[in-house]
């Protein structure tokens, strides 16, 4: 038998496994996209994607227009006084982004429910503009903008949670605005937008929280903790389109945010001044200083055993890693560590010193967990691009690595291929060290650098950037997983792509899944295992995250 042969004999294995074992979940898939919204319930066991729809009008950009929007009212300045080369049809549209590095557009934002196969039952559309006014608000994500709408189930479990913008559909460069409590007048996008958490239940219940945090750049994630008494979100995002150093507001509103729910509709609130929950600088390693905020570019989030964990995985500061909060202020003296056995949440912002923060930043309460990259992205010779990540087990760590994403010539596809850690990363525990080692990445079945097509999307050349059109997946980005009662893991995960777009964050990508032995290993055995794309976005279409259903009431079980 060839090595080619048993490599599709094992896919077709899994494929079958992953049908047969994990997904007779009895919830039969509809194959209609519903966009009533209160019809929508989502049923116990399957899963939720966020999908991001460009609405694709050549009216959107008018070509000549100077961006990025009100650059002349700003210190920042404008791009060329050629102005926008592109009008906005769909692609060719992210090719501004090569004259306007602040250039995105905002879209709607759709919640897909999916049998954990990926058959669609219904999809729920959020509250934006071009819907019937919503009461309790609405909001938008920025298309391209790859980083945003990772979905997390509540500490109980029964709301999801995600963040957006308070924005109009098909705005202009909203992502690197100001919001309005904290306008940087060096900032070149001479706009203000407030950022928002938004929550909904299984019944399609929306609620909205504003925000001045990450002026100039995005919310990224959101959980909201709710048990115990509890009623807050921890968040994820950057800040900061502008020049150094930053406005305290920007500082502030960087990195991870301690946000209590509004209660209230968009309407009537009033966002103050951001809350910091923590921060990280590379001066806790020995080192010199960063840009006062730029080391808390934070991705992807998770908690796990009352312990708050963070990736980085982007941006010339810092060190691309995975963090934690250290409630106890004793898990690593120098920078490094582990969590202390018995740590408690955080309940409350950071404090900090107002008099110090713009030449100090933050006070660091944050620590590399051991084991992973502790090199500072500006001296590193090889980096990771950490995204998101989700324990299996107190000892089990997986990480989604969505890759360098490289487009610097030719070659993109064949450096994509040889990424030896974009993919799904397994970290494993040693106790007697107290430190974390990579067991081995996940990468079958991805294609790595193998291009594909999507109906009507272009073929050929971009002339803009003389590469071409077709995208490939080059790595992973938001994920979900589960342990099941066979003892293997099921892990469900958004790609991430490489292709000559002038912005690749707007490439239709997928959604895979693969099995993994929870106690396994061994790379040698794990080389069996492949990943199944069960669905790849449409044209004009991102996938973003994804999550499991939000969960019951007890009054709605009776």
């Amino acid at each position: 038998m060839t090595k080619a042969l048993s490599l599709r004999i094992a896919r077709r294995r899994i494929s079958a496994t992953l049908a047969l074992v994990l997904f007779g979940t009895g919830v039969l898939a509809h194959a209609d996209d519903s966009r009533h919204q209160h019809d929508i319930h989502f049923w116990p066991g399957n899963l939720v994607l966020s999908r991001s729809v460009y609405d694709n009008k050549a009216s959107n950009v008018q070509v000549g227009t100077i961006l990025p929007v009100n650059c002349a009212h700003t210190t920042g300045g404008c791009g060329a006084a050629s102005g926008a080369p592109y009008d906005g049809t769909y692609p060719y549209v992210w090719n501004n982004d090569l004259y306007d590095a602040s250039f995105g557009i905002t879209a709607r934002i759709y919640l897909d429910q999916l049998t954990p196969d990926g058959h669609l039952i219904d999809s729920l559309q959020v509250p934006n503009s071009l819907l019937p006014t919503a009461p309790e608000g609405a909001l938008v994500t920025s298309f391209s903008s790859k980083s945003e709408l990772a979905l997390h189930l509540s500490q109980d479990r029964k709301h999801l949670s995600f963040m957006g913008y308070v924005a109009p559909v098909n705005t202009l460069d909203v992502s690197n605005s100001n919001t309005p409590g904290a306008v940087d007048p060096t900032n070149p996008d001479g706009q203000s937008f407030y950022r928002a958490v938004a929550t909904v239940d299984r019944k399609g219940h929306f609620s909205f929280t504003e925000t001045n945090a990450y002026s100039g750049n995005n919310g990224r994630a959101a959980i909201l903790l709710d048990r115990d008494g509890a009623d807050y979100f921890f968040t994820a995002g950057n800040a900061g389109n502008g020049s150094n150093p930053q406005p305290a507001g920007v500082v502030l509103g960087a990195g991870t945010q301690f946000i209590a729910p509004a209660h209230l509709p968009e309407i009537a609130q009033l966002p103050g001044t951001s809350t910091p929950l923590a921060s990280f600088s590379v001066t806790a390693l020995g080192l010199k200083a960063d840009k006062i905020g730029k080391d808390d570019n934070f991705r992807g989030m998770t908690v796990h055993d009352n312990v708050v964990y963070f990736t980085k995985g982007s941006g010339g500061n810092g060190v691309n890693t995975v963090y934690f909060v250290d409630t106890t202020g004793t898990a690593c003296p120098n920078g490094v560590g582990v969590p202390v056995a018995g740590a408690s949440l955080p309940k409350a912002p950071l404090a900090y010193d107002a008099s110090t923060l713009q030449s100090n930043g933050l006070p660091t309460n944050m620590c590399i967990l051991a084991g992973f990259p502790t090199t500072p992205a500006k001296t590193a010779k090889t980096l990771a691009y950490p995204f998101a990540l989700w324990f299996a087990d107190a000892n089990t760590l997986y990480v989604a690595d969505e890759g360098d994403g490289y487009v610097g010539g030719p070659d993109l596809y064949t450096h994509a291929a040889a990424q030896t850690t974009a993919g799904l990363q397994k970290w494993v525990y040693n106790s007697g060290s107290k430190t974390w080692s990579l067991a081995y990445t996940l990468q079958s079945g991805l294609n790595l650098g193998q291009a594909y097509t999507v109906s009507g999307y272009p073929t050929g050349t971009n002339a803009a950037t003389d590469l071409p059109w077709s995208p490939a997946t080059a790595g992973l980005r938001n994920l979900v997983g589960r342990v099941d009662r066979d003892g293997q893991v099921t892990i469900w995960a958004t790609t991430s792509t490489v292709s000559g777009n002038g912005d690749v964050g707007a490439d239709p990508n997928r959604l895979v899944a693969i099995r993994d032995a929870l106690k396994n290993s061994s790379a040698t055995t794990a080389a069996q295992e492949a990943f199944v794309t069960l669905r790849t976005a449409s044209f004009a279409e991102v996938l973003r995250g994804v999550s499991f259903t939000p969960e019951q009431d007890a009054d709605d079980r009776r």
